[in-house]
């Protein structure tokens, strides 16, 4: 027991939060009253420890202490507020210190109730110089030093006042910058009052105005920060006609310059009072090397025509701040349109991109991971993701044009630039790091944006941010979590493809106001201007968060249409997918965020009729886009999986091949999109079509078993295999190919053959028939016509009538057929004892003979004749023209049905395959070889494109100029060279027929 009654334990004052409980027990003797109130209310400040300490030193210092520590005991609300000050910051505590009767501004009731107006605070600084503050130009009363020292006086009487509501989150951190603006904005007035009552007596009048940047213009001021700014000056009204407007200019330019030169001083001295903040005027024309103070001319002389990328960007947050008013909003008039052009400048957006790595570049490696300011993940990051938004898509949405950052980024989201929960995410972790950014600089009223790397220091950081259980640990995590998704969602923003597009629009264009869309579809190329702008009305009309998003993107849209063959097409086959995903959260927000996604939307629906038709059928698969990995094909494996899957669970066939179709249609739309958007080659392609139908009849042999099993027919007493044909098993179909087949069963042992290959007839007929249930989708067709006797012939065969047929009666021409026979799915041995069989055929020991030979080029001769459509130019058919498909691919298998028995590497269903193995062996010269592998290629992927281009299959090359031209892009030619295209064409498949020439005729 003392005279203050019982004392709190060393274990008590721990958990309030000391963390040297025995230097305030024995410092306790100082207080003369009941020490527990006020250590109990330092145990909720940041630093309880510094908190208590520096209240003796408060009272130590104070006139009548012993009133002010009754007055602290008998005021919670007193006793808490100044504890959490002085707790927080040693720079705060100093200034009670010195002026202990400002503790009572902390007693004030109502201190929290209203933010104070930024002219009550102008008021307030002002008046403390002796100025009048209803005065236009207000002036010390006094030129002395002292007048200086009651400013500074009172600017952190006010700041105290703000502080502790900051400190005890009553006031957001928004309102706080803001407030230190308003504060910074008051004290340069009260400074400029000063510098006129300093001025020489026959000084020449002047006007000045000091215009606000940065953070000061913003809004958006720290506690300790440089406050930016410019200094602009008129003459004023001359006092001698006579004088020229030169040397009026000249002389109110030095007043002007006087008067700026000591505003800057009285803010940076420092005095027994402390100091303000450093003034700093570096933003202005031709940085420290250029003149302090301009006139209105020169500035806009610069503006027009040396101002670099980052000048403007600094300009979107001037604002006046203090001095003339009129020569301010004139200052303002002035660099507003410059700021919201600046966009159009060429490489805009790269060269602001590239300053921000270069601030990252510059800072030193020990502090890039504590930099809250500039580092990766820190403030900077969202203000320049933030202020290149606005600066591109304020020019046309005035909306945007505030020069506050977090008011800019609610507008931004609003307005749909930014999707809700990116915008959400950003504003609460750019809260977060201006609260601890303040908090750190509060601690000692000192310019710093690192975060400590002192463990006492985080601790106390923690607690003022109300982080009690584990502050360190808390903050660090905190700080950890928000870094990371600033860095996230800057790169996404900062980097947005989209941005640089829609930069390179100018602004009138960009508005997409009738009359200028209506031009601006013309100058483009579209055909039919009326309709597209029916498209863009019906897409951006209303005020709707769509409506908005579509408005940013079609500008840009309209140029990627316009790169494209067909733009009219791609416009509206955009308008139809947009319809139907409009509401959908998120097809616009892919589209606005992943700018590969609109850019290859745009190429994709311009240039393919057959993409467009399976996108409006599956509008989900926009979602591909943005990754070149999505685009990749995926395997037969996969894809049987997924399809089989959807038969098990399904109970109805016909819903269960449905599902089957809308899995091929959705990988047709893959395979076509990586192709136009050349991401894969005409090899691939051929390939991942041939695994899509592999997996699509295993699936629909699947589902038709069940079918028929359903039919109340017997299980299937037979194995069933299919064997792909043509192009099928040449793994090389196109997107028009039939899925060309025979089937091959053999019955379970003990089982009737009849019954077997009733039910085995039965379950292909109904795979058939469900694959070709109208459907929207591109057809499914299963071609059996060219098994044994054609179409007359049984529809499935057991493998031992097979075996009967090929002894007996094939021909030359069917082991040339099976050359391509590849058994793509069914029982495995059954697959393999059918190639066994076939082998002996199509890769004969002994060869062909002369005679065979003679057949297989009369036959030719004959399709030659015979099957090229009448009218057709047969140097531009893809498959029976000169130099074509099939003059390939029958020179390759007379090659293989002569030499494959002795050469195994021609034993092969892919032709290019094939030509490289004949040219290994010497059949064929390499350069036969690549001469045919060209024209083959070529003509594959000229009958791809058109079936891309039109949605129909085609084998002559266009005779339209429009389509030709769209199939030369397709193949990779440049507008206007379809031309080229076509001669190249000629020449590749003439070099072609030579070969066929000497090597199939000989």
């Amino acid at each position: 027991m003392t005279e203050h009654g019982t004392l709190p334990s060393m274990g008590t004052l721990v958990r309030w939060g000391f963390t040297e409980p025995e230097a305030a027990l024995w410092r306790i003797e100082e207080l003369r009253g009941d020490p527990l109130p006020c250590l109990e209310s330092a145990g909720q400040a940041a630093d309880p420890d510094q908190a208590f300490a520096l209240l003796l030193d408060l009272l130590a210092a104070s006139p009548d202490p012993e009133e002010l520590e009754a007055g602290l005991r008998a005021d919670p609300l007193l006793r808490g507020r100044l504890l959490r000050v002085l707790g927080a910051s040693t720079g705060l505590a100093e200034h009670l210190i010195r002026h202990p009767e400002n503790v009572q501004e902390l007693a004030d009731p109502d201190l929290a109730a209203v933010r104070p107006a930024a002219w009550a605070l102008r008021a307030t600084l002002v008046e403390s110089v002796g100025a009048d503050p209803r005065a236009s130009e207000p002036v010390a009363a006094s030129a002395e030093p002292d007048v200086a020292d009651a400013l500074r006086v009172a600017y952190h009487r006010l700041l105290l006042r703000l502080a502790v509501r900051d400190l005890s989150n009553e006031i957001r951190v928004d309102d706080v910058a803001a407030e230190l603006a308003d504060l910074a904005a008051g004290t340069l007035e009260a400074a400029l009052a000063i510098a006129r009552a300093r001025l020489p007596e026959k000084s020449t009048p002047c006007r000045l105005a000091i215009i606000g940047m940065g953070k000061a213009g913003g809004h958006e001021l720290n506690y300790v920060s440089d406050v930016d700014v410019l200094f602009v000056a008129e003459p004023a009204e001359p006092a001698e006609p006579a004088d020229t407007d030169t040397d009026a200019e000249a002389d109110a330019l030095r007043t002007a310059t006087r008067l700026a030169s000591q505003v800057i001083r009285i803010c940076s001295d420092h005095t027994r009072e402390g100091t303000l903040w450093p003034v700093d005027a570096a933003l202005r024309p031709e940085g420290k090397n250029g003149p302090l103070v301009r006139s209105l001319a020169s500035y806009e002389a610069y503006y027009q025509r040396w101002a670099k990328t980052w000048e403007f960007q600094a300009l979107l947050k001037a604002r006046p701040v203090a001095g003339d008013r009129d020569l301010g909003a004139g200052f303002i008039a002035l660099v507003d349109p410059l700021v919201w052009k600046a966009a159009e400048r060429t490489g805009f957006v790269e060269d602001v991109q590239a300053m921000r790595r270069r601030i990252v570049d510059h800072i030193p490696a020990d502090q890039l991971n504590r930099q809250l300011k500039l580092g990766p993940g820190g403030l900077r990051d969202v203000e320049f993701a933030v202020q290149l938004l606005q600066l591109v898509h304020g020019r046309t949405d005035p909306n945007l044009r505030s020069p506050s950052t977090l008011k800019a980024l609610d507008a931004l989201t609003a307005g749909g630039y930014v999707g809700r929960p990116d915008g959400a995410e950003l504003a609460e972790a750019y809260r977060f790091l201006r609260t601890l950014e303040h908090r750190i600089q509060l601690a000692r009223l000192r310019r710093t944006h690192l975060l400590p790397d002192d463990v006492g220091d985080l601790r106390a950081l923690g607690r003022s941010l109300h982080l009690w259980s584990e502050p360190v640990n808390e903050l660090t995590l905190a700080w950890r979590r928000h870094a990371r998704e600033v860095r996230r969602l800057h790169e996404k923003l900062f980097y947005r493809p989209l941005l640089a597009a829609v930069a390179r629009i100018p602004s009138e264009e960009a508005r997409l106001t009738p009359e200028a869309a209506r031009a601006r579809l013309t100058a483009l190329g579209y055909t039919d201007s009326s309709a597209a702008l029916r498209h863009i009305e019906a897409l951006v009309a209303g005020v709707s968060r769509r409506a908005a998003i579509q408005r940013t993107l079609l500008p840009v849209m309209l140029e990627w249409f316009a790169d494209a063959p067909d733009p009219d097409a791609g416009l509206l086959a955009f308008r139809q997918v947009s319809d139907e995903l409009g509401s959908t959260p998120w097809y616009l927000r892919l589209l606005r965020d992943e700018g590969i996604t609109a850019e290859r939307m745009a190429k994709v629906l311009a240039s393919s009729k057959f993409v467009v038709d399976l996108l409006r059928r599956a509008p989900e698969a926009v979602a591909m886009l943005g990754h070149d990995e999505e685009l990749q094909p995926r395997g037969r494996e996969q894809l049987e999986t997924e399809m089989l899957a959807t038969v098990r669970r399904g109970a109805d066939p016909e819903a269960a091949v449905a599902a089957i179709r809308g899995i091929r249609r959705r990988e047709l739309f893959r395979v076509a999109t990586a192709d136009v958007l050349e991401l894969i080659d005409i090899d691939v392609v051929g390939e991942a079509l041939t695994d899509i139908a592999i997996a699509t009849l295993t699936a629909g042999l699947a589902a038709a078993v069940r079918s028929v099993a359903a039919q109340g027919r017997p299980t299937l007493p037979t194995r069933l295999a299919i064997v792909a044909m043509g192009r099928f098993g040449g793994h090389e179909m196109s997107y028009g190919s039939d899925a060309d087949v025979i089937f091959v069963h053999e019955p379970f042992e003990g089982a009737g053959e009849e019954q077997a290959a009733e039910i085995a007839t039965a379950v292909v007929t109904e795979m058939r028939r469900l694959l070709a249930v109208p459907a929207p989708d591109p057809p499914v067709t299963v071609d059996a016509s060219l098994r044994p006797e054609g179409r007359q012939g049984q529809l499935v065969r057991t493998l031992a009538s097979y075996t009967a047929y090929y002894q007996r009666w094939s021909h030359v021409w069917e082991a040339q057929a099976l050359l391509r026979a590849d058994v793509v799915c069914g029982e495995d041995g059954l697959r393999q004892r059918f190639v066994e069989l076939i082998d002996r055929y199509r890769w004969p020991e002994a060869g062909v003979s002369a005679a065979d030979v003679r057949e297989i080029r009369r036959i030719k001769a004959r399709v030659d004749a015979e099957r090229l459509p009448r009218g057709a130019d047969p140097t531009t058919h893809t498959k029976l023209g000169r130099g074509g498909l099939a003059d390939v691919e029958w020179t390759v298998q007379l090659l293989q049905l002569r030499h494959a028995a002795s050469v195994p590497a021609l034993r092969t269903t892919r032709t290019v395959r094939a030509l490289s193995a004949a040219a290994d062996a010497d059949l064929l010269t390499r350069a036969d070889a690549d001469a045919l592998i060209a024209a083959w290629r070529l003509a594959t992927r000229a009958r791809n494109a058109m079936m891309l281009v039109r949605a129909r299959p085609s084998d002559s090359l266009p005779r339209d100029p429009r389509e030709l031209a769209a199939v030369s892009r397709l193949l990779g030619y440049a507008p206007h060279e379809s031309g080229l295209f076509l001669e190249d064409y000629r020449r590749i498949t003439r070099h072609a027929r030579a070969v066929v020439e000497r090597v199939f005729w000989e």
